[in-house]
């Protein structure tokens, strides 16, 4: 615990953005005032720090942003950061503004970012928000139920076309390294395989034999799910016409799962998530990131959160064989 009355934060947004970022930075921005602690808004993530972009946070910057997607502080890479002369740019900005601490929004890179400048004397908090989902420390990370949402709204249009002209369609969402996106929702569109990073792809098995499966079964048209770090939905999709010589649709989604409003569960976990990393300063603590855990809030030291790694739960393919027409080879 800290003696030292903290009077001015700074809070900031960095790597990709994630729906529900703008919930964060009105809650931070609330309950700072609530503890009579002012709040600056610092624009572009490190590389606002090291060049002195910011802004005073008021009522007229976060009013009516809640239901926004992006960030009103806007994000940004910074390989200058990750110099001990950006570090120190840094920190001049951090005396010169006089912040007492910072609040970091984003993921790993963030949060060794917020270690860097920790180990210059400034305190920090970190908050996890990324649509991966795959921050060790967290059971959950803000802006994965949004990017969850769209892709699912996107993969239901493409069903209904694909069902039309009985076609198979290959459908790439995004995950960095990670499958949490592409198997939540492969499960909730019925797909008809998903491939993630985690499990080694046998493609006659996982691909091949199930779509043929699911012909045997009567069903016409066939959906599979790719996380990015699998492979490419491209070359799937021509190993598919080689190997059956159907002419699968491919889609790749992209960075349209990291726009829109931030849905329900968005905005309540970053609004909770907000509070806390404030009120932690306010009561003399920092060093950690924001965490939720079987439904609670927990604060993790920020060098021990990076350590933390978090696994695919696998089970949830015994789900998706399970209620997949694939395998019991009842017609839909």
């Amino acid at each position: 615990m800290s003696d030292k009355k903290i009077k001015r934060i700074g809070v900031l947004t960095s790597g990709g953005d994630a729906p529900g970022m703008n919930a964060v930075i009105r809650a931070v921005y609330r309950t700072a005032n609530y503890f009579g602690i002012q709040s600056i808004g610092i624009r572009r993530g490190w590389q606002g720090l090291i060049n002195g972009d910011f802004v005073v946070l008021n009522d007229d910057v976060v009013r009516h942003t809640v239901g926004r997607g992006g960030t009103v502080l806007y994000t940004a890479r910074s390989p200058e950061f990750m110099t001990e002369a950006g570090r120190q740019k840094a920190l001049a900005t951090c005396k010169m503004l006089g912040l007492d601490g910072v609040i970091a929004v984003g993921g790993d890179g963030t949060f060794r970012g917020a270690l860097e400048l920790s180990r210059l004397g400034v305190p920090v908090m970190g908050i996890p928000a990324t649509i991966d989902n795959d921050i060790g420390c967290t059971n959950y990370t803000i802006g994965f139920d949004s990017a969850c949402n769209t892709a699912i709204d996107c993969i239901d249009k493409l069903r209904d076309t694909m069902q039309s002209h009985e076609r198979c369609s290959v459908v790439e969402v995004m995950g960095r390294h990670a499958g949490f996106l592409a198997l939540y929702v492969g499960l909730a569109v019925d797909a008809t395989s998903v491939l993630v990073p985690e499990r080694e792809m046998d493609f006659e098995q996982h691909v091949i034999e199930r779509i043929q499966n699911a012909r045997l079964s009567g069903i016409t048209h066939f959906m599979i799910v790719v996380a990015e770090g699998a492979g490419s939905a491209v070359e799937i999709g021509h190993k598919i016409k080689e190997s059956l010589g159907m002419d699968p649709r491919v889609t790749v989604l992209g960075h349209i799962q990291r726009g829109g409003a931030p849905t329900g569960r968005d905005r309540e976990t970053a609004t909770r998530m907000g509070y806390y990393a404030v009120k932690a300063f306010a009561e003399g603590r920092s060093g950690s990131v924001i965490c939720t855990r079987e439904g609670g809030i927990v604060e993790t030291p920020i060098e021990e959160a990076l350590k933390m790694q978090k696994h695919l739960q696998m089970e949830r393919y015994d789900i998706l064989e399970a209620i997949s027409s694939t395998s019991t080879g009842i017609k839909q």
